[in-house]
C-alpha cells in the first residue's frame, strides 16, 4: 500500500468512526456534505434508473448529481426542518435501493420509485412522531459504518468506487457475509453509543435565512 493511500485511508476510517459514534453532536457540521452526498447520488443515480446510463458514465449524470447536491446542501445549511428531512430521506432511500438490489430487484424506474416513496414516507414519520434525533443518530452510526466498510473494501478488496456506490451492501456480502455481521454489530454499538451520550443534548433548530 503507498503512502498516499494509506493516509487517505486512515483519514475515512477516523472520519467513519466519528461520524458513527458521534454523529449526532456534530450534526450542523455535517450538514453541508451529508447534504451534497444525499443530492450528488440520488441526482445521479434517477439518470441512471429512468434512463439505464449506468451510475456515472454519462456526463449528464455527474452534472445532475452535482447540482442536485448543491442545492441539497445548500437547503441544508439555511434549514433545520429541511435537514432533518434529507438525512431522513437519505437513510431511507439508501436502505431501500440497498436492500431491493440485494434481494434481486433490477435497477430501475420501479426500484427508483419504491425507495424515494419510502425516503419520503420516512420522513414524513419523523417530523409526526417529533424523532428527529434518533433519525439523526441512526442515520450518522449507519453512514459512517457504511465509510468504515467502503473504506475497507476499496483498500484491500481492489473495489471501485462507482460499484460500491452503485450496491455497498450486495458488494460487501459477495466479498464476506461477514460484512454484513460488521455492519449490524458496528452500527448498532454507534447509535446505542450515541445515545447515551447524548441523553442531554439537544442540537438546536434553526433558520439562517430569517437570521440573514
Amino acid at each position: 500500500m503507498g503512502f498516499e493511500l494509506l493516509c487517505m485511508a486512515s483519514i475515512a476510517l477516523l472520519f467513519g468512526l466519528v461520524v458513527t459514534f458521534s454523529g449526532y453532536r456534530l450534526f450542523l457540521f455535517l450538514l453541508p456534505i451529508w447534504g451534497f452526498f444525499t443530492g450528488f447520488v440520488l441526482g445521479a443515480q434517477t439518470i441512471d434508473f429512468l434512463f439505464n446510463t449506468g451510475l456515472f458514465a454519462t456526463v449528464t449524470g455527474w452534472v445532475v448529481g452535482f447540482f442536485v447536491g448543491l442545492i441539497f446542501a445548500v437547503l441544508a445549511y439555511l434549514f433545520y426542518f429541511l435537514a432533518v428531512g434529507i438525512i431522513s430521506f437519505s437513510l431511507g432511500y439508501g436502505a431501500t435501493v440497498a436492500i431491493l438490489a440485494w434481494i434481486g430487484l433490477p435497477s430501475g424506474f420501479l426500484l427508483w420509485l419504491i425507495a424515494v416513496i419510502v425516503g419520503v414516507a420516512l420522513a414524513v414519520v419523523v417530523y409526526m412522531f417529533n424523532v428527529q434525533k434518533y433519525a439523526i443518530i441512526v442515520a450518522t452510526a449507519v453512514g459512517g459504518t457504511g465509510m468504515i466498510i467502503y473504506t475497507f473494501l476499496a483498500v484491500f478488496n481492489g473495489a471501485g468506487a462507482v460499484s460500491l456506490l452503485n450496491n455497498p451492501v450486495r458488494m460487501a456480502i459477495a466479498n464476506s457475509f461477514g460484512w454484513l455481521l460488521f455492519f449490524l454489530v458496528v452500527a448498532g454499538m454507534g447509535i446505542a453509543g450515541q445515545i447515551m451520550a447524548t441523553r442531554s443534548f439537544e442540537a438546536e433548530s434553526y433558520n439562517r435565512m430569517s437570521e440573514m
